[in-house]
C-alpha cells in the first residue's frame, strides 16, 4: 500500500517523542470512568492507557459498555466519573485540542448516501476548516491509499458495505488525526471485507504509526502481540498483551482466556469469531 506522506510528517515528532521519553503521555488514558443510565452502571471504575502509536483491542461481548466508553470519549456525553485524556489534553477541560487529535468510525454508518464518495469527504474537510484545494487532495490521497480513486464520483449507495467502511475511515483520516477510534467497524461484513478493513488500519499503525483503538465482540481479530483490554458488564477484567492475557487465564489463546474472565461459554466465543 502507498504511505501517506502528509501522516508521517504529521506524527513524526509527536511519536518519536513518545518512544524516546517515558514520560510522554499515552495516546488515550481513561481513569477510574464511570457512567450510568439511571440505576443501571454501564462503566465502573473503567482504567487503561493506549500507547501512542499500537493497535489496541477493545475486546467485549456486546453489551458490555464499548459503545458507551466511545462516547464519553468522543464528548457524545458528558463524563461526570473519571478521567479522560487524550494525548495528555482533558477531554472536560480541553476538548478542543483533545478531540482535534480523535478520529472516529462509529458502529452505525453516517455516510450520505446520495452524495458521491469524494463529496462525503470533501464536506467533512470543510466541516474541518480545511480550505476546499487541500480537502480535494487529502481526500484524493487517502482514497489512493485505500484503493477507492475510481469510486469517487460514485455515490455512496452504490459501494458495498467493506468499501464504505474504507470511505468511514479515510474520511477520520482527513484531518490528520494521531489517535483513530473504531467501534465494531466490521459487523456485518463477510470475511474477505473484515480482513480488508483490519488489515489497512493494521497498515495504518505499522506504517504510519497512528494509535489506535479497535472495539469489537470478535475474538478472531485479536493477535498474540496486540495490547488487549477485556471490557465485561462496564469492568475491565484484564489488560495487557493478548499472550499476557492468556498465559494468566489458562494458557491456552486469548479465546479461552476471554471465556474464563467473562464466563462466555467457549463454544459462543468461538461461534462469535467464525
Amino acid at each position: 500500500m502507498k504511505r501517506i506522506s502528509w501522516l508521517i510528517e504529521d506524527l513524526g515528532a509527536c511519536v518519536t517523542s513518545g518512544m524516546n521519553q517515558a514520560s510522554s503521555p499515552p495516546a488515550l488514558s481513561v481513569s477510574d470512568l464511570g457512567h450510568a443510565y439511571g440505576k443501571r452502571r454501564a462503566l465502573d471504575h473503567v482504567s487503561f492507557a493506549v500507547p501512542a502509536g499500537s493497535f489496541t483491542v477493545l475486546l467485549g461481548l456486546n453489551g458490555a459498555g464499548k459503545s458507551t466508553l466511545f462516547a464519553l470519549i468522543t464528548r457524545l456525553y458528558d463524563a461526570r466519573e473519571g478521567r479522560i485524556e487524550v494525548f495528555g489534553h482533558d477531554v472536560s477541560r480541553a476538548p478542543g485540542e483533545a478531540l482535534r487529535r480523535l478520529g472516529v468510525v462509529f458502529q452505525s454508518r453516517t455516510l450520505d448516501l446520495d452524495l458521491s464518495v469524494m463529496q462525503n469527504l470533501t464536506y467533512h474537510a470543510a466541516l474541518h476548516g480545511i480550505a476546499a484545494a487541500e480537502g480535494r487532495e487529502r481526500a484524493s490521497e487517502l482514497l489512493a491509499w485505500f484503493g477507492l480513486s475510481d469510486r469517487r464520483r460514485d455515490k455512496v449507495r452504490s459501494l458495498s458495505g467493506g468499501q464504505m467502511r474504507r470511505v468511514e475511515i479515510a474520511r477520520a483520516l482527513l484531518h490528520r488525526p494521531s489517535l483513530l477510534l473504531l467501534d465494531e467497524a466490521t459487523v456485518g461484513l463477510d470475511i474477505r471485507s473484515r480482513a480488508d478493513i483490519i488489515g489497512h488500519v493494521r497498515k495504518l499503525v505499522a506504517d504510519q504509526a497512528i494509535g489506535v483503538l479497535w472495539a469489537t465482540h470478535l475474538i478472531e481479530e485479536v493477535e498474540a502481540n496486540d495490547h488487549v483490554i477485556v471490557l465485561h458488564q462496564g469492568e475491565v477484567r484484564a489488560r495487557g498483551l493478548a499472550s499476557e492475557i492468556a498465559s494468566a487465564n489458562g494458557g491456552r489463546d486469548i479465546k479461552f482466556a476471554f471465556a474464563a474472565l467473562t464466563g462466555a461459554d467457549i463454544a459462543k466465543a468461538a461461534s462469535e469469531a467464525a
